[in-house]
């Protein structure tokens, strides 16, 4: 199975060295200093938990179209990419290509979807700690590495069991999801309270689950989350927040979001696609979303990231 990785930080450079290690023909889309090393050294993940992986002789390009047609494309760019790199990857994409976007937020696959056919979208959801220390080099944050995927029409299709079971190989919890879009937000759910309230406090997770006034404000912010995704006929159950509180409790204490790390970079961030998004989806559902507009206007000086400000 040919896989090209259209984005190689965190998640790509992550979920795309397990799968090149366990003999998977994978190739990698990076730009700048990142591209040079992985040409140059290939991929080092770092994990302190588990011990390091190294990938050698890595097939990278900053430009997709030298990589050759795919049987799957793995989106993980940060999301106001998105579209661009969805035209980038179009001369690799054939009527039989899985283009499976690995990326935040629930928009994802609608902006695919005014590139490419419906029956080329896979959906799908990773969880993983995991940011770029340096130029290639990924490190990961406790063991969690887990990856849903499934087809928008129902069902389990050979490309989808193709991809799980390489995903199995390569080490990763994979799973098969017969309603995807759920899978979607529920991982939504999580991704947005820990990001909002990691980058509002500048702390990590154990740090904000310690203090009673910030993790009840964790759990207000996913409620919203839940109120505003059943309010569009996912089925999330009605305590879904309450459960994904106890599972942060399970969580290691330093662990973080990208968006948290962005805005100690001075990068730019999702904040727009995750809190901002709940806003603009709660006001198409008719659903208040306080918490998480409080978390957008509080983020919004550093959205464009240190070097625009």
């Amino acid at each position: 199975m040919r896989i090209v990785m259209m984005g190689s930080g965190g998640v790509g450079g992550f979920f795309g060295a397990r799968l090149a290690r366990a003999g998977e023909d994978v190739a990698f889309v990076a730009r700048g200093a990142h591209l040079e090393a992985i040409r140059s050294g290939g991929i080092l993940i770092e994990n302190e938990a588990q011990g390091n992986l190294r990938v050698d002789n890595v097939r990278a390009s900053a430009d997709p179209a030298e990589l050759g047609p795919a049987d799957i494309v793995i989106l993980s760019v940060k999301l106001w990419d998105t579209e661009q790199a969805a035209h980038a990857i179009k001369p690799i994409v054939g009527p039989d290509t899985a283009v499976l976007s690995l990326q935040n937020g629930v928009i994802k696959d609608d902006i695919l979807r005014g590139v490419f056919p419906e029956r080329s979208i896979m959906g799908g959801v990773a969880y993983v700690a995991s940011h770029i220390a340096r130029p290639g080099v990924i490190h990961q944050t406790g063991t969690m590495q887990r990856i849903v995927v499934g087809e928008y029409q129902g069902g389990i299709s050979q490309r989808a069991r193709a991809l799980h079971e390489a995903l199995l190989r390569s080490g990763v919890a994979a799973e098969l999801s017969a309603d995807v879009r759920r899978s979607i937000w529920e991982k939504y759910v999580f991704l947005v309270g820990l990001s909002a309230t990691t980058a509002s406090t500048r702390r990590p997770l154990g740090a904000v689950l310690a203090n009673p006034r910030s993790k009840a404000f964790l759990l207000e912010v996913m409620r919203e989350v839940v109120r505003v995704g059943r309010a569009k006929g996912v089925a999330l159950p009605e305590d879904y927040a309450e459960q994904r509180l106890a599972f942060a409790g399970t969580l290691p204490y330093d662990m973080t979001s990208s968006m948290a790390i962005d805005l100690e970079r001075g990068n730019r961030l999702e904040v727009e696609w995750l809190s901002g998004g709940v806003v603009k989806l709660g006001m198409e559902a008719g659903v208040d979303t306080p918490a998480n507009a409080a978390v957008w206007a509080m983020l919004a000086p550093h959205a464009d990231g240190r070097a625009a400000a």
